[in-house]
Order: structure tokens, then sequence, then C-alpha cells
């Protein structure tokens, strides 16, 4: 059974939009995944289609109503459905690989993009969604969000990437960010190579971009360094 991406959103012909194309595209199509985008607004009661009401309390903008959301994803959970329901919000807990890999590692997953003001909270507490956001950022929606998760989770379906251990080296797969890369020529525009690259010497290749991937994640994300540092993950001071 392929692994399976559900999308609860106002604009289903968003999807698969970019994932359509290149690896994830490659795999839609070979049947490695599956996506299906389901519109929410089909779920409204009333003639004019309303999804969203003003917030209780007052303040600018309006608020996806929870029998809406809460009937699309009735239609859309199948009996026995192990996905879990994620709802795309910058309130969320920040999507990291490890999170990752471990919704790669699973059947697949049901996103709920989120529209204008949010969502109710009422039915993101009865349904128990998990609350991921993608950065420290505001979208207008929660599908740009979600597309990022789906081509983040997909590039690691077994199949889909051609040699396996790219991911193994990549950045953030250790907690590192990834060393310079380079190739062909060896010297462009009076800048070179570094030696070491071309040695043919793996061993210390290997050390050389542990230390490059180290000293990197130093200087642009000494948060993550920090995170290494607790979790004793440094090879150098």
């Amino acid at each position: 059974m392929s692994w399976s991406a559900t999308i609860l959103t106002l604009f289903p012909e968003m999807f698969p939009g970019p994932l359509g194309t290149s690896l994830a595209g490659r795999a839609l199509r070979e049947g490695i995944w599956g996506c299906q985008a389901q519109d929410i607004r089909v779920f409204a009661t009333d003639r004019h289609r309303t999804v969203d009401d003003t917030p209780f309390g007052g303040g600018a903008g309006m608020v996806m109503r929870p029998d809406v959301i809460d009937a699309a994803i009735s239609a859309t959970l199948a009996k026995n459905d192990e996905r879990p329901l994620i709802y795309l919000t910058p309130r969320g807990r920040l999507l990291d690989q490890s999170l990752v890999r471990d919704l790669a590692a699973g059947p697949g997953v049901v996103l709920l993009c989120g529209r204008y003001e949010g969502v109710d909270q009422r039915v993101i507490e009865a349904r128990q969604m998990l609350e991921v956001s993608v950065g420290d950022y505001v979208l207008s929606g929660g599908e740009l969000g979600a597309m990022i998760l789906l081509d983040a989770c997909v590039r690691l379906l077994p199949g889909v990437m051609g040699a396996p251990e790219s991911a193994v080296e990549e950045s953030h797969s250790a907690g590192l960010l990834e060393y310079a890369q380079y190739t062909r020529p060896a010297e462009w525009q009076g800048r070179a190579v570094p030696p070491v690259l071309l040695s043919g010497h793996h061993a210390e290749v290997a050390r050389w971009r542990r230390q490059e991937s180290e000293a990197v994640t130093r200087e642009r994300r000494p948060d993550l360094w920090t995170r290494m540092q607790v979790a004793g993950g440094s090879a150098a001071s």
C-alpha cells in the first residue's frame, strides 16, 4: 500500500502543483505515494457555501467554522485510518527532519490547510490534531506549508531518490547543516576546489566534511549547534 496524503483545503486546484514534477511527480505517477485534495467548501451547509464566521470576542478577520471542518474530516478519514491529522499553523511545533522521518515512515498524512485567522480551537482539540509550523513567518494559508511538508516526506520514501545515501548526508539529517559541495572544473575563476576533495583519501574527505558541517552550523545556526553540544554530538570543539 502506497504512502497516502489527503489535503483538506479551500483551494484543491493547487494540488499536486509542484509536487507533480521532478522526483515527487515521478513517484506519484509510479504509485509510490498518493495525493488527494478535498474541497472543504463542499461541506458547508448554507447556499452560499460559507466556511467561516466572525470571531467571538471581536477582532479582525474571520475564523473557519468547527462544524464545517469536522464534517470534512469525517468524510475524509476512513475507518481505522491511522494517518496523523496535521493542522498547518504558525502556532504549531516547528517542522524538522526528525518529524519528517517519523511521518515518512508511517502510512501517510491528512493535512488541514487553514485560511483567514485560522481554525476554531474546539475542532483542533476534539480531533487531537498535531499542529505543525514550517517556519517563523506567516503565509496566506496552509497550502504552501502542506507542500513543503509533503515534499520533505516523499523524498524519503523508498524508491524516490536515486541514491539513498543522499538523504543521510544532507543538511539536518544528523542535526548539522551540510558541508559545501564542489564539481568540475577543479578551478573556476581563480577559485580552486579544496585539495582534500581531490586526494582520493576517503577517510580524510569524511573528516573534512564533518569539520565543514560543524563550522557552518556554528556560524549560521548557533541554535542547532547548541542542541548538538547538549546532545553530545560534536566531534570537535
